[in-house]
């Protein structure tokens, strides 16, 4: 093992066009065995390496000699335990010629809402890791629905990332990185190398992904969002090459031992970030390091790390609370929610349930009966477990603490939400769909297709 044996963990991702092709539903083998070279490298590099792998329903398509990806959910849960199965045998049978010993972890969004199985779920792959063990995750297509469902591979990695504290998630596509117009439209098209606020970046999402993925370039903008507000830095970069993922690894590694030290040198952003990456090769040079293409989106300073990025992120809300400006400072510094600062109730739903939480920005002391208190915008600003119903809350809203059991009969608590049950988005960081650019204008991203 050359380097310490637990320097960083490295999440990648490869789309489902990445290895299987789209029109024979044949699986890439030379991507396969690059990708599985790559992981090796790594390895012995002394990374911690976890796979987010796509390509189950795909597989099964060639093996039932399925011409089109079918409609009918039945069926394609029945192809993906089919594929599944075959999937997972080739990337044992490739690693396998390297002595290099995997495990299969299938996940579904109910996996990841319910705080046990989640944390279940995140000793299992650290345990792996620590044996030395390259975990293969891949959403669970067979038992899924619309309900419980990621959506796409992009974002269930970025989740694992977040889960297991990688420093670093790899998103695998056909392009090399992000454009700052369509480059097959336009060659004077400049590639967009660090993004360093993703909260600046407009995605053009018109790629709807390829016959066999659920995915395009916006999905992997909504994963960059997530994985670097957890503090995990992303790259996109080329899938056809996975080897790139070695160069830019010790790119990264050169950049950060390279801080000049003369008094007059200011630092960068990336220098300023202490990256484990930095410590295991100083002896590089970026004199001789030239990175391959790619897109690397930095992390935030100061991430938001387990438990908070899972009630964010790990769970489904049944509803919205809109909270006055008070609420809203109070929340932000760190107190529970009060009764009195909530305006109004969206949705129904039960007791240690998940909420959004909007802040609106203007009180109406006295609106005409029946209209809301509030105008103006709403903005998100988080999610919340709450200790009542949606109608107990209607009852007690605007209210002080000691009238809650005057209004429901008791009081289970004096707060609508505590506050370790209250995570608030960053504002650089809010995960939110990709806006859809006019041509020529945001970040270009053109790909064949990516997840499932």
């Amino acid at each position: 093992m050359k380097g310490p044996k637990s320097l960083t963990v490295l999440t990648f991702q490869p789309g489902t066009s990445s290895i299987v092709d789209e029109q024979t539903h044949e699986p890439l083998l030379p991507i396969l065995t690059l990708i599985v070279a790559t992981a090796v490298k790594l390895r012995k590099d002394g990374h911690k390496v976890v796979i987010v792998s796509s390509g189950a329903i795909g597989v099964g398509l060639q093996r039932m000699d399925v011409e089109k990806r079918p409609k009918h959910l039945s069926k394609l849960q029945a192809l993906a335990a089919i594929g599944q199965c075959r999937l997972i045998s080739l990337w044992d049978s490739f690693f396998g010629h390297y002595r290099q010993p995997v495990a299969q972890i299938l996940l579904t969004r109910n996996d990841i809402a319910d705080r046990s199985r989640y944390l279940n779920a995140q000793n299992t792959v650290m345990e792996l890791l620590e044996m030395g063990v390259i975990p293969i995750v891949n959403e669970n297509d067979t038992l899924a629905v619309a309900e419980i469902k990621f959506g796409d591979n992009d974002t269930l990695s970025a989740i694992t990332a977040a889960m297991v504290h990688a420093d670093f998630l790899f998103l695998m596509t056909d392009v090399d990185c992000l454009y700052d117009k369509n480059p097959r439209s336009n060659p004077d098209a400049q590639p967009i190398e660090v993004v360093e606020d993703i909260s600046a970046i407009q995605a053009d999402v018109s790629s709807a992904g390829s016959a066999l993925g659920t995915g395009g370039m916006g999905t992997k903008i909504v994963a960059a969002r997530l994985a670097t507000s957890a503090g995990v830095t992303t790259v996109i970069t080329r899938s056809s090459s996975p080897g790139n993922i070695v160069k830019i690894v010790r790119y990264v590694q050169a950049l950060k031992s390279s801080t000049p030290s003369s008094s007059q040198h200011t630092p960068t952003v990336e220098e300023h970030r202490d990256d484990p990456l930095s410590r295991s090769t100083a002896s590089l040079s970026l004199d001789t390091v030239k990175p391959p293409l790619h897109t690397r989106f930095l992390p935030l300073a100061q991430p938001i790390r387990d438990r908070y990025f899972w009630l964010l992120h790990g769970l489904a809300p049944h509803g919205t609370i809109y909270v006055d400006a008070g609420a809203h400072r109070a929340l932000a510094d760190k107190a529970g929610l009060l009764p009195v600062g909530v305006l109004d109730v969206e949705g129904h739903f039960a007791q240690h349930e998940a909420v959004r939480l909007v802040v609106v920005g203007r009180v109406i002391p006295k609106p005409p009966e029946g209209d809301k208190l509030w105008e103006g915008t709403p903005v998100e600003i988080g999610r919340a477990l709450v200790n009542y119903s949606s109608i107990e809350i209607s009852r007690v809203k605007g209210h002080k603490s000691t009238e809650i059991e005057g209004l429901l009969g008791y009081a289970d608590s004096d707060y609508v939400a505590d506050r370790d049950n209250v995570s608030l988005f960053r504002r650089e960081s809010r995960p939110v769909t990709p806006t859809l650019a006019v041509e020529g204008g945001g970040v270009a991203g053109y790909e064949m297709g990516s997840t499932k």
